[in-house]
């Protein structure tokens, strides 16, 4: 099973444009989609597809609308009772793949909430084989809770992807808790490393930052590179995946498919190479899908996919 948290989850809305966005016109929308959202849901929609049982953890109210969304679309869930509502995400959606997302900050959770929402976690974990905590905090939590989380879940594998403030309170929180799984695109990448961002669109440049997470003591960096594909480092070694050609519709829930294919492929028992090979699958698929749909297994091909061994690294 694939336990997902998803702390600040939302209501997903795409609008696919008629034509390309301009700053302060009217312009015409030409299909309007809503899904429940938030990067651990989606994580947990795609396992679903797939037919993995997973189980996604959130906050919510028993009448807000994103909850009533989870219920009709049968994905098993927990939700902690809080105050607010489920945050709106808006996405502007052009003919040429390019996204643009407007997100909102979230509501608040109270100290008691996230205690509920810690023990609700750990319970869950003792049945997982993974644990991805997914997603950026609502205002008021601690940026430091997901290294509070994994200290809590020392018998679990734990699978992170999260941006910002939070991602480098991770990182500092190294000496005392480690993920098995990181997932970072180039971006966060450089926010871990304090490499130039610009540079780690270069898969051995991406490898060789991503190896001194791994000398830190993260499990596997799964990083994401856009159209350059991704790379997977692990203290054995590190591959580069170059994605199949596609035409591109929406970037949206890209890397939480990707993060999905990964652990989809590590429960069958794939060897690392397999491993990235299904997420860039998963992810390009995404990519070729309109507004906020998901990829399962028909939608993607692995075979299209590229390896490439990069071997050997520089150690630092």
């Amino acid at each position: 099973m694939i336990v997902t948290l998803t702390a600040n989850p939302s209501i997903d809305r795409t609008v696919t444009l008629s034509e390309p966005l301009r700053s302060g016109a009217v312009l015409r929308a030409r299909t309007v989609t809503t899904q429940p959202g938030g990067k651990g849901i989606n994580v947990s929609r795609v396992a679903a597809a797939a037919g993995v049982p997973t189980v996604a953890v959130l906050p919510g109210r028993a009448d807000d609308p994103l909850l009533r969304a989870l219920r009709e679309t049968g994905l098993d869930h927990r939700a902690v009772p809080c105050e607010g509502s489920a945050r709106t995400n808006l996405t502007l959606a052009e003919s040429d793949g390019t996204t643009t997302k407007i997100n909102e900050p979230g509501a608040a959770l109270t100290e008691e909430n996230l205690r509920r929402l810690s023990d609700l976690l750990v319970e869950l974990s003792a049945g997982a084989a993974w644990v991805v905590l997914s997603g950026s905090l609502p205002p008021l939590v601690p940026t430091d809770w997901y290294v509070d989380l994994l200290r809590r879940l020392p018998g679990a594998r734990v699978a992170v992807d999260t941006s910002d403030a939070p991602l480098r309170a991770l990182a500092a929180g190294f000496d005392s808790a480690v993920p098995q799984l990181l997932k970072p695109n180039a971006e966060e990448l450089a926010q871990l490393t304090g490499a130039d961002p610009d540079d780690l669109h270069d898969p051995l440049t991406a490898a060789r930052a991503a190896r001194t997470l791994v000398d830190r003591g993260v499990g596997a960096v799964l990083a994401t590179l856009g159209a350059a594909g991704a790379v997977l480092i692990t203290p054995d070694g590190a591959w580069h995946a170059t994605a199949p050609e596609v035409t591109p519709r929406s970037t949206v829930g890209a890397g939480d498919s990707a993060l999905a294919g990964y652990l989809l492929a590590d429960l069958t028992g794939a060897p690392p190479a397999d491993r990235l090979r299904h997420a860039v699958a998963y992810g390009s698929a995404a990519v070729a899908l309109p507004g906020t749909g998901l990829p399962g297994p028909h939608h993607i091909t692995p075979d299209a996919v590229t390896i490439t061994a990069l071997d050997p690294l520089p150690h630092r």
